[in-house]
């Protein structure tokens, strides 16, 4: 090439009709971040997936048992089995998702609930099954770790207690889904169907948030954490030194104690002790989780927003106060002899347990520094399985088996739970004014 064609090329480069164009062009492939709203309703419908995959199990118990010939005790474990996938792995997830790119994250966890669920329909034996549950767990303890880091680094403090319980309403929606469509697909088709028919959308929209650009890390403050300075071992176990974080998670351990077995063995209680129909008791139990679940749960947060603005101890009040309701209602509908009663008991308390959904994941989030929320709820995950829901259903399966198949009486132990609950939690309260009240007279 000679000298005067490179001092084309090189006015070429320097013109601005050039600079231009190429700038136009770094634009328009430069990865675009997604807007707040965007990111609630992408997270939010995936996590409605996520409970909708976890809840189809409970609406098929009955004739799976029938089917594979398992007892109380070996159906309990296959719920112990998802909770073991699911806590042991969540540590893991939680420092990976303060260091690595979550989006990935979140993709891969949809990926793997979603397979498992699907050759869940497919197992042939108990063995099969308590495999394929802990598939299932591994998956969406990546995605219930990272997502609600994402959500925290999008809104700023006034408004993410609001957008956390828009997106746990997914929840009840996703439970109610998945108890609903579970016992209708198992009566018409069975219960092979249900889970092969659960899981088939997961594998379709894993990648839904891949093309997008990575949310940076403590964005909403106005002070970012790249990932590369994610926290070591010691600050994540300095969690454990911070007394509000602690009496939130602990009060969360046995508040999941309870539901965790009072939604694997809800459908199963109303069938064998008031003689509903396994399709009816699913139904039932189904539009509860709805109506009960998304009033309460969005009822909870947006109230418990407004008191925060008030009192400092808005989001603990609410988590004590709305358990503490419940307790008396939960007696009430594992007593009763009255199918009526029992049922309407049994709602109402379900509206008060949702209560807290926002508010208690919100704390968890909030009493953490900013580059350990992944890992502040990956410990809260990891410890409110490990001593809470891991054990309950099949606690609650071997004490029904001990009382000569009486669950009425097994599940007796769930509003117990409650009690211990809403006393630690109502400790927060009344320690968060105190501090509060103490700033304002210094």
């Amino acid at each position: 090439m000679n000298s005067e064609a490179r001092a084309t090329i090189a006015s070429l480069y320097s013109s601005p009709r050039l600079g231009l164009t190429l700038q136009r062009m770094k634009t328009t492939f430069t990865r675009k971040q997604l807007p707040p709203a965007w990111i609630l309703f992408i997270l939010t419908g995936l996590n409605l997936f996520n409970y909708l995959d976890r809840f189809v199990l409970s609406a098929v118990l009955a004739p799976l048992q029938k089917d594979l010939g398992i007892n109380d005790s070996q159906a309990g474990w296959l719920g112990t089995a998802f909770m073991i996938g699911y806590f042991l792995t969540s540590p893991v997830f939680g420092w990976l998702g303060d260091r690595c790119s979550r989006k990935w994250l979140i993709a891969t966890g949809i990926l793997v609930w979603s397979l498992g669920t699907v050759l869940t329909g497919f197992a042939t034996t108990f063995a099969m099954m308590i495999a394929f549950r802990l598939f299932v767990g591994v998956g969406e303890a990546s995605y219930a770790t990272i997502s609600p880091s994402l959500i925290s680094d999008s809104y700023p403090p006034a408004k993410r207690n609001n957008a956390l319980t828009i997106f746990y309403v997914a929840i009840p929606v996703g439970a109610a889904l998945g108890t609903i469509i579970g016992g209708f697909i198992a009566a018409k088709w069975g219960w092979r169907h249900a889970f092969i028919w659960a899981g088939v959308p997961g594998l379709l929209l894993a990648l839904v948030m891949l093309p997008f650009a990575e949310l940076k890390r403590g964005q909403a403050e106005g002070r970012t954490v790249e990932a590369a300075t994610g926290p070591s071992v010691r600050d994540i176990a300095n969690l454990f030194r911070i007394p509000d974080y602690l009496l939130v998670v602990s009060g969360y351990t046995a508040y999941t104690f309870a539901l965790g077995a009072f939604g694997y063995w809800g459908p199963t209680f109303l069938h064998r002790a008031h003689g509903l129909a396994v399709e009816q008791s699913a139904t039932f139990f189904g539009a509860v989780l709805v109506v009960a679940g998304l009033v309460g749960t969005l009822l909870g947060g947006f109230a418990a927003t407004a008191w925060q603005k008030r009192n400092h101890a808005g989001y603990a009040w609410t988590l004590g106060l709305s358990v503490l309701a419940a307790v008396p209602l939960a007696f009430g509908a594992f007593l009763t002899n009255s199918t009526f009663w029992s049922m309407t008991f049994l709602a109402a308390a379900m509206f008060f347990l949702f209560l807290p959904t926002g508010p208690v994941n919100t704390l968890i989030l909030e009493t953490a520094p900013v580059n350990l929320r992944a890992s502040a709820m990956a410990v809260s995950i990891f410890a409110i399985h490990l001593f809470g829901d891991m054990w309950s259903p099949e606690i609650v399966g071997r004490l029904a088996d001990s009382f000569g198949g009486n669950l009425q009486k097994a599940v007796l132990i769930l509003p117990i739970a409650l009690i211990v609950a809403s006393a630690l939690w109502l400790v927060l309260a009344v320690k968060t004014k105190g501090g509060a009240e103490h700033n304002q007279r210094r």
